[in-house]
């Protein structure tokens, strides 16, 4: 009976658990008595082509910004800032990896509807390891009149960073691999709080407002007005409402309301203020002297790339050339890795919780964490400048649109591979006027910011032990690595390779800061919950309704683990279900009130196997 069971709600569940998760305006009926928490769940079966693809769209173009904004921060340390046309592939590149890398995480990993891109937290030990001096650009690079983006000796510069940073990123992302599916990601939380996220996290931006103010103090008028556009979307009228043409069977052509302000207020944004340079430069407003402020606004002094970009390009692993390694930049990039599986963590968990999924359980999250190690192991050997993680801002996507599918997401990464393939795309995205990219740049990293400070909710700051270990290695994360910086002759043991792992972590202000505050919190004495550890658990606990069914939503596809590769030391594995014996199975089901559905279950095989039919 047990057996007979199961395989009737394994064989119904099949395609809801690859396709989607919440579609509360789908109307087919649920054919057996599930927890309220599964309801939605279980609706996913009627979800309208049409409305994939206007989905798809919609966390496709939410990532556009992350996915640009890594390229173009490291194209000066790469000495790239002359050569438009390797931007536009680098860009490429990234949207090509972050396709794939979503459809492992979602198909293979922690299985929620959630998008995978570039991180920032890699930025930081990335740009201190490059500012070494072995890695300083020459200066002729500087000089646009001087390069020549098709000579050997220029392709040799920049390429030869590149593989540096590739290398050191493969590396890194085997640690990030075996802490995912050995499960250690669970122990390591016992000692990361609030008090060491918070600093670590803050301290991936504040860095980078150099390149920030660079940038947007090429026009500070251009940038002001991108920061008005995108903050008035943002902020001011995300409540509205625009009513948009739909369609649905039921109600046939009719307008339905969308929050677009709310949903892409960093892309409308960048589209206005681009649109207004457009104007202004073929208005002659804009100075057309390459020596006068402003220039850089115009848009033909970056247009050319369009023309030079092929129509078609398949990024490929090793484009760049053989990855290299050094031992400086593996250790910086550890402390970006650790903080980008403790950001994806918090990501899971709220990623279920907007989907009306149950909680993601401990071999959920392991795989998961395990499968971003993958995703930044891909990214070193294409060549992006950087790993992959867990996007937040797609996440509060889902909150918006109230739909967390699994198919969306699928659709969305195809869209990825896709853009990656069609090198215009990248080229386009490359030809962005540089003070509209510093003055979208200084309301993201203000918003990464405040995301690191927001950790602190979750702790006491009445608290003099809270408030000190905070602002000390908050303050210590910006004052060491500029010291650092400006005084590494002091710093040299005359062991080379020392003397560059040194450098690279006390100029890593994320390292500095995030360390420092590690080992504060786990020191000075302090309760639970005065540091922020029992609120901070509550948030991430599920509830009563974790039970074997609810797993189901965490099993992996195709049957993996249960019809095939189906073997005894499995359930041993961190990142494997634990398969309860059919006795018990059986209790769960019947304390659900479960039990009494199994006839209504089965005589609807067949009906709900003709309507999910692909």
């Amino acid at each position: 009976m047990c057996q007979l069971f199961m395989s009737s709600f394994v064989m119904q569940i099949r395609w809801t658990e690859i396709f989607a998760f919440t579609l509360p305006d789908c109307s087919l009926p649920v054919p057996w008595e599930v927890p309220s928490f599964l309801e939605k769940y279980v609706q996913q079966l009627c979800l309208p082509v049409l409305r994939i693809n206007w989905l798809c769209l919609t966390h496709f173009l939410t990532s556009i910004g992350g996915l640009v904004a890594i390229p173009l921060i490291l194209s000066k340390e790469l000495c790239l800032q002359h050569d438009l046309l390797t931007q536009s592939h680098l860009i490429s590149t990234i949207f090509f990896v972050s396709g794939i890398c979503t459809l492992l995480q979602v198909l293979f990993g922690v299985r929620l509807p959630i998008i995978q891109g570039g991180t920032f937290t890699f930025l930081t030990p990335t740009l201190a390891m490059l500012s070494l001096p072995s890695w300083k650009c020459p200066a002729w690079t500087q000089n646009a009149t001087l390069v020549n983006a098709s000579s050997p000796e220029f392709i040799q510069v920049w390429q030869t960073r590149m593989r540096e940073v590739q290398g050191t990123i493969i590396v890194a992302s085997c640690f990030q691999i075996f802490v995912g599916f050995s499960g250690l990601i669970g122990f390591l939380m016992r000692f990361i709080g609030p008090l060491t996220i918070a600093p670590t996290i803050t301290l991936v931006a504040l860095p980078l407002f150099e390149s920030a103010g660079d940038m947007a103090g090429q026009h500070w008028g251009i940038a002001f007005m991108t920061i008005f556009f995108t903050v008035l979307f943002s902020q001011y009228l995300k409540d509205i409402a625009v009513p948009l043409p739909s369609y649905q069977r039921d109600k046939k052509c009719h307008s339905s309301p969308i929050y677009l302000f709310q949903i892409f207020p960093v892309l409308l944004g960048l589209s206005l203020s681009w649109l207004l340079c457009y104007v202004l430069t073929v208005t002659s407003v804009l100075p057309a002297a390459p020596t006068a402020y402003g220039h850089l606004a115009r848009t033909d002094t970056r247009g050319n790339v369009l023309s030079q970009a092929p129509w078609f390009r398949l990024p490929y692993p090793g484009q760049w050339g053989t990855p290299t390694v050094s031992l400086a930049g593996i250790f910086g990039i550890l402390a970006g890795v650790i903080s980008s599986m403790l950001e994806s963590v918090g990501d899971y968990y709220a990623c279920a919780r907007l989907c009306g999924a149950p909680p993601p359980p401990k071999h959920a999250i392991s795989r998961g964490i395990g499968v971003e190690g993958i995703g930044c192991l891909l990214a070193g050997a294409w060549g992006t400048g950087s790993g992959t993680t867990s996007y937040s801002e797609n996440v509060g996507a889902l909150g918006i649109t109230k739909v967390g599918s699994r198919m969306v997401i699928i659709a969305g990464a195809c869209a990825m591979l896709l853009s990656g393939i069609f090198g215009k795309v990248g080229a386009m995205l490359a030809s962005i006027p540089i003070p509209v990219i510093g003055g979208m740049f200084l309301v993201m990293f203000g918003i990464i910011t405040a995301v690191g400070i927001s950790n602190l909710q979750y702790t006491n700051m009445n608290s003099s032990r809270n408030i000190f270990i905070f602002g000390f290695s908050l303050f210590a994360g910006l004052t060491i690595p500029n010291w650092a910086s400006k005084n590494s002759t002091l710093l040299e043991t005359g062991i080379i390779q020392l003397d560059q792992v040194i450098l690279v972590l006390l100029t890593t202000g994320m390292f500095v800061g995030g360390l420092l505050g590690f080992v504060l919190d786990n020191t000075i004495p302090g309760t639970q919950e005065e540091r922020g550890l029992l609120a901070w658990k509550q948030s991430h606990e599920g509830g009563t309704e974790s039970s074997q069914l609810v797993s189901k939503v965490y099993d992996l596809p195709f049957g993996i683990g249960t019809k095939y590769c189906n073997v005894s030391w499995f359930r041993y594995l961190p990142a494997c279900p634990k398969r309860l014996s059919c006795d018990k199975r059986m209790d769960e089901l019947k304390a659900d009130g479960q039990k009494n559905s199994v006839k209504t279950s089965l005589e609807r095989n067949s009906e709900i196997s003709a309507d999910t039919r692909m």
